[in-house]
């Protein structure tokens, strides 16, 4: 499974606008994007090559007692940036968890400038993947260790928790899977059961093994019902030791905070698909029936408010055989009516009368 693009494309866009501005900008825009995560975004005239980026993230636990302030690993990974660009703005702005000073004017020309603004929107993936690390890493070690398995819920988004359970050997991440339309839910359970074959096979045996059902696990007994209240199913990763080491745990973390996103955009994408498949095929059959009703001299009247749908006159057999009748009584009227015989309709009134027929089985009516 791919993951999302870690760099945030709105962030990403608004800094390559104020470093592309060939005057200086005034701007103060908050933006906001899936998942509750938060920038402010301050830049002056008087100092056009100044920029203050604050991010905030959501507290993917709130159950969960994390370190205090930013984490080594986040100020490693600010100060990793070249150029003496990004500078830690000390306490943060109130609100946020990191505010950070941008100095454009140190950000060489040409691609590098894209490189390293890139980087920069990637701070938010950073504080979001730390807090999961160190979840799995801390938390209930001692019951692990001894079997017992506690959830720990995660909400990443508020309406899309999901749990993880640490195990001796292995972490179990659940989706509560929820849809709004039962289109949707057809499609992602197709999607579901394809996933579970293919990470069956021989050829990606190296990948978690996923799993679906449409009743809660077991290690879930106990969580409150409305997190339990699906209509997608339940859906679980297996991640073992081998999937958390060096690289892959960045990876990792990161498929698992946006698997929920990863699914709608299939779902979207695949009804989509259908859409523009079920238009195709519908032109190819209008086109058929075009050229068909052209030879028969059929008429196409076409649908208002659509531009390629059209609608065909269809007739029945009944219908043009009555027609055929009628066009044949009408000549045969008009034949007739061209032969005049004097006299022949007295004749008709006395001679060719119907004659009336009795019953030989009378009755009387009784009173």
């Amino acid at each position: 499974m791919s993951s999302l693009d870690r760099a945030s494309p709105a962030l990403k866009e608004i800094l390559l606008k104020i470093y592309r501005a060939r005057k200086p900008m005034e701007v103060d825009h908050h933006l906001y994007e899936l998942g509750s995560v938060e920038y402010h975004v301050q830049s002056s005239a008087s100092e056009p090559h100044i920029v203050y980026l604050s991010i905030s993230t959501p507290l993917l636990s709130q159950g969960v007692m994390l370190s205090y302030g930013l984490s080594p690993y986040t100020i490693e990974m600010v100060k990793s940036v070249p150029y003496n660009i990004v500078e830690i703005v000390e306490p943060a702005k109130q609100g946020y968890q990191l505010t950070m000073r941008l100095n454009f004017a140190n950000i060489p020309p040409g691609k590098d400038s894209l490189k390293i603004i890139t980087e920069i929107s990637t701070m938010q993936a950073v504080i979001l993947s730390l807090q999961l690390k160190e979840m799995l890493q801390t938390v209930n070690s001692l019951n692990a260790s001894q079997g017992i398995c506690k959830p720990i819920k995660l909400v990443y988004h508020p309406r899309e928790p999901f749990y993880v359970i640490r195990q001796p050997q292995m972490i179990t991440a659940v989706f509560p899977m929820r849809f709004k339309e039962h289109s949707d839910v057809i499609i992602a359970t197709a999607f579901f059961q394809e996933l579970m074959d293919v990470g069956s096979s021989e050829e990606f045996a190296k990948v978690p093994p996923c799993n679906w059902s449409p009743i809660p696990p077991p290690e879930l007994r106990g969580e409150p019902f409305k997190d339990l209240s699906t209509n997608g199913g339940f859906v679980s990763f297996e991640i073992s030791s081998c999937h958390v080491e060096g690289e892959k745990l960045d990876k990792t973390v990161w498929i698992l905070l946006n698997f929920y996103a990863h699914v709608k955009y299939h779902v979207k994408c695949t009804k989509g698909f259908i859409q523009r498949r079920l238009r195709s095929r519908l032109e190819i059959l209008v086109q058929v029936l075009e050229d068909i009703n052209s030879v028969e001299g059929g008429e196409i009247e076409k649908v208002q408010g659509c531009r390629f749908v059209k609608k065909l006159g269809i007739i029945s057999k009944s219908k043009i055989l009555r027609g055929r009748c009628g066009d044949f009584t009408r000549k045969i009227k008009r034949i007739r009516f061209r032969i005049k015989i004097h006299g022949f309709g007295r004749l008709r009134q006395k001679w060719l009368r119907i004659p009336k027929f009795s019953s030989p089985m009378g009755y009387t009516k009784l009173d």
